[in-house]
């Protein structure tokens, strides 16, 4: 490891240097790394002839029809060959070799445990070649969850729809039940930011949007997972998503391979990305870079960006290390650095607010095979995200309230288990151990006297009058007093004589886990029990100790290629990490309308599941999964004014239940497609028993893909089609609520009343609009009489969204190095569309309109 003073000097290049600095942070690590485990599984194999002496040569191939993961081997000079990093899937594993028959077996990676297989190869005209054509049976995974595995070969074709949030574009567009959101969010079956990922076996549950953190690029994932069902008992704190995803390595290749890809498109958007991986059979390198400019980096609140560049640059590199057959070293180091303006609206054209982003993180780990049937896996761990928010150099050209905000989150910990395969029983043994420290420092002061106003004229405008403070004070001076005024907002008002209110805060989350859990296979059936135990000691008191069983069921109808399956989990929910010392301060919360909320403390759900997937023919594949989960203390977001102070709130229950299916091909002479659809109901429940749908619910959701390339690397073109029947919106319950909106907030929603249409410049009033003819394009506004928070609330307007891709993956058709063009069209038809309207804690937020992106790359 290196030493605490490089670190610090290397971090702090990070922020004054773009991608050169961060290519040399990162170098410096690897060249002294340690480790990190898998979170993949390996394939260890022999090959022999008819004789029992070793075949050496021979090619090994394994692949999946379904994700297109594929991997190749040759046999040493013992006859062994060795495949790792190896995404939990089953494959078809392939031996040729000249002068004799091809030779086949079917593996199914489901555990880290190496599995040995040997392999004997006929002389060619004795036996027959071996068919390894798919069947139906190859396209179903008998396993007790919902999930939807994502290969290199789709994740390298799908549109990118918001620049610096690749990650999550890929986890929206290929799972079922995920709703899209603004600036890389995105729902999780009816919830929000209740996401874990798993990366390379390293656990991260804090939020990856661009308004919080980084992400990991896209380029540097070789596969993931993405569990929307029963999760397993190793997964905890977050677990109605759980990305496991696998990076990519240098292990295994004999000469350098990588790619450079430069790229412009719309909004002024520069970009170049690169990747390398170099290595052998004892060790291996992996770097990935990128860095990008945009004129529209965040999803803006106006359809044209105003105010809104901003940059990202990042570097992952993995090193592998297998100093015997019996360890392997492994170490991951990922730096990023987001900056950016807060994009304008037209009612605050004259704020120069801005953000910046670092984040640091390093994973290192060890794997140790006591025999074929035991592994030992420890994975280490830190990570810092540290976010720095700048007001206008004029504060009273914020509005309504001025910001300036430091903050850090750091958490560091360890993950260590045993994997044992015994007979029917796969065992996994471990535990987790992770302290998150947390700092926080801001000061916020309010700018809009219309805010907080003391007094109001006749018709109820409010007064400036910065000297009075006291509404009894009004009636002097020929005004009234404001019903609505609220002393606590006095001192930090600035437009009174107030002063910026300081916050500064630290303290430490400390979560301890335990797990055991077992896969049995019965017959045809695949049994997963398991216990979690896990403890909880975070700030503001909040304390708590609960046992988590889990177990799920799946039995495999061989004559219909039928897997049914059902699953239980009971998760202890904690409390969102960002701004939580903020969340618990007596001081703050007394700013914020906490009416209906329950106190902050550790939540307790129970989750059932039920679904099934269905192999049609030998081509299709489908997946349904039904989910139902009850939560007492359910979590979401509050924020501070409208400024990006967000912090963690509960509600007294919450019930969610939602529909997911997931239909997809394997590759048909180049033709692959797949469509994923899902419902979520998100029903909470306030502390005097009311009940609303927050803004994650929506009705239906679905994403179609479709894309062909001719041969292995010629000519492609890609298809998206998503549709969504749009969030909730609880700022357009009624017209009353409509009309009160800002000329350009009425013009946002697309507002209009009979012939009267509301424009930037044209605030509609009552005496245009009546409850008979009014109208909204961008939202659905209940009719009169009918609004109901939980039954009919106000929400988005439906939208279609299309997004097209060609290109080619070899130009010129030459054998090695070879040139890549592509270009892409997202937004198709340039529909103007909301993603949200004044969000709980985000604003509003429009589509992107329609992008043109081109690229060209070089491959070696």
């Amino acid at each position: 490891m290196f030493t605490q003073e490089y670190r610090m000097r290397c971090y702090r290049n990070v922020g004054l240097q773009i991608l050169i600095a961060l290519l040399i942070c990162s170098g410096f690590s690897v060249r002294t790394a340690t480790a990190q485990s898998l979170a993949a599984g390996t394939i260890e194999g022999t090959v022999i002839d008819p004789s029992g002496a070793v075949v050496a040569g021979a090619m090994a191939e394994i692949q999946n029809p379904i994700t297109g993961f594929q991997q190749t081997a040759i046999t040493d000079s013992m006859g062994m060959f060795r495949f790792s990093n190896v995404p939990f899937n089953p494959y078809h594993l392939q031996i040729t070799k000249q002068g004799f028959a091809t030779a086949a077996q079917d593996v199914n990676i489901r555990g880290t445990v190496p599995i040995p297989v040997k392999i004997t190869l006929a002389v060619a005209g004795v036996t027959q070649s071996v068919s390894v054509e798919t069947t139906g049976a190859d396209i179903v995974e008998n396993v007790t969850y919902a999930h939807a595995d994502v290969d290199i070969s789709t994740l390298d074709k799908l549109p990118t729809l918001s620049p610096a949030s690749g990650l999550s574009d890929a986890i929206m567009l290929s799972s079922p039940g995920v709703v899209a959101d603004s600036n890389g969010f995105f729902h999780p079956l009816g919830d929000h930011a209740q996401t874990s990922f798993s990366i390379d076996g390293q656990p991260i549950s804090d939020q990856q949007s661009k308004a919080f953190s980084t992400q990991i690029p896209v380029n540097a994932i070789q596969n993931m997972e993405i569990v929307t069902g029963t999760p397993n008992a190793e997964f905890g704190d977050k677990t109605s998503l759980v990305v496991n995803a696998t990076t990519r390595s240098g292990l295994g290749l004999m000469k350098p391979k990588g790619e450079v890809v430069a790229q412009y498109g719309s909004f002024g958007t520069p970009s170049v990305q690169g990747n390398i991986g170099v290595g052998g059979p004892k060790a291996g390198w992996f770097m990935a870079a990128n860095g990008i400019r945009s004129g529209r980096f965040l999803d803006s609140p106006e359809f044209n960006p105003i105010h809104d560049v901003g940059n990202n640059q990042n570097t992952f590199n993995r090193f592998d290390f297998v100093p015997s057959s019996k360890d392997a070293l492994h170490f991951n180091v990922f730096v990023a650095r987001n900056s950016t303006q807060i994009p304008n609206t037209l009612d605050q054209l004259g704020q120069d607010q801005r953000q910046k982003i670092i984040t640091l993180n390093v994973a290192s780990g060890y794997q140790h095979t006591f025999s074929s049937t035991t592994l030992l896996t420890i994975n280490p761990f830190v990570r810092q995200d540290k976010v720095d928010y700048f007001p206008s150099a004029d504060p009273t050209n914020d509005s309504p309230a001025t910001l300036s905000q430091n903050r850090h989150l750091t958490n560091w910990g360890v993950r260590g288990d045993v994997s044992y395969i015994a007979g029917r029983h796969n065992v996994k043994i471990g535990g987790q151990l992770m302290q998150t420290h947390l700092t926080e420092n801001f000061g916020v002061g309010l700018t809009d006297f219309t805010f907080n106003p003391v007094c109001l004229n006749a018709t109820g405008d409010p007064q400036a009058l910065p000297t009075v403070k006291n509404p009894a004070q009004c009636a002097g001076r020929g005004f009234v007093a404001n019903p609505g005024f609220n002393p606590v907002f006095l001192p930090l008002d600035l437009t009174r004589g107030g002063s910026l209110l300081q916050f500064a805060g630290t303290g430490n989350v400390n979560e301890y886990a335990f797990y055991l859990q077992d896969t049995m296979t019965v017959g045809n059936a695949s049994l997963n029990f398991g216990l979690r135990a896990s403890r909880y000691d975070g700030v503001g008191g909040v304390k708590d100790t609960q046992p988590e069983p889990r177990m799920g069921i799946s039995y495999l109808i061989k004559p219909t290629n039928t897997v049914l399956r059902g699953g239980y989990a009971h998760t202890m929910e904690t409390p969102y990490n960002e701004n939580l010392l903020a969340g618990t301060s007596p001081a703050i919360l007394a700013l914020t309308d906490s009416s209906g909320q329950a106190p902050l403390a550790t939540g307790s759900r129970n989750q059932f599941n039920v679904g099934l997937q269905q192999a049609f023919g030998r081509y299709l594949q489908a997946d349904a999964d039904v989910f139902w989960k009850y939560t007492d203390n359910a979590y979401d977001f509050g924020v501070l004014f409208n400024t990006p102070i967000t912090f963690p709130i509960t509600w007294t229950k919450s019930k969610l239940d939602g529909v997911s299916l997931r239909v997809s091909t394997i590759n048909l002479k180049g033709f692959q497609w797949y469509t994923t659809m899902g419902h979520n109901r998100a029903r909470y429940f306030t502390a005097d028993g009311s009940v609303f749908r927050i803004d994650h619910d929506q009705k239906f959701q679905q994403t179609s893909n479709l894309r062909y390339q001719w041969h292995k690397n010629g000519p492609w073109g890609a298809f998206t089609w998503r549709y969504d029947s749009g969030l909730v919106a609880g700022d357009v319950g009624d017209l009353d609520t409509v009309l009160g909106l800002t000329a350009a907030e009425q013009s946002a929603i697309g507002l209009s009343c009979g012939k009267n249409v509301a424009t930037p410049d044209n605030q509609l009033d009552s005496t245009v609009c009546n409850g008979s003819n009014y109208s909204a394009t961008r939202v659905r506004i209940p009719a009169p009489g009918t609004q109901n928070d939980d039954h009919n609330p106000g929400r988005i307007a439906p939208r279609h969204l299309f997004d097209l891709g060609m290109g080619t993956d070899n130009l010129f058709r030459t054998e090695s190095s070879h040139v890549t063009l592509r270009f892409s069209i997202s937004n198709l038809t340039n529909k103007i569309a909301l993603y949200n309207f004044h969000s709980t804690f985000s604003g509003t937020h429009f589509v992107a309109p329609r992008t043109y992106t081109g690229s060209i790359g070089f491959v070696f």
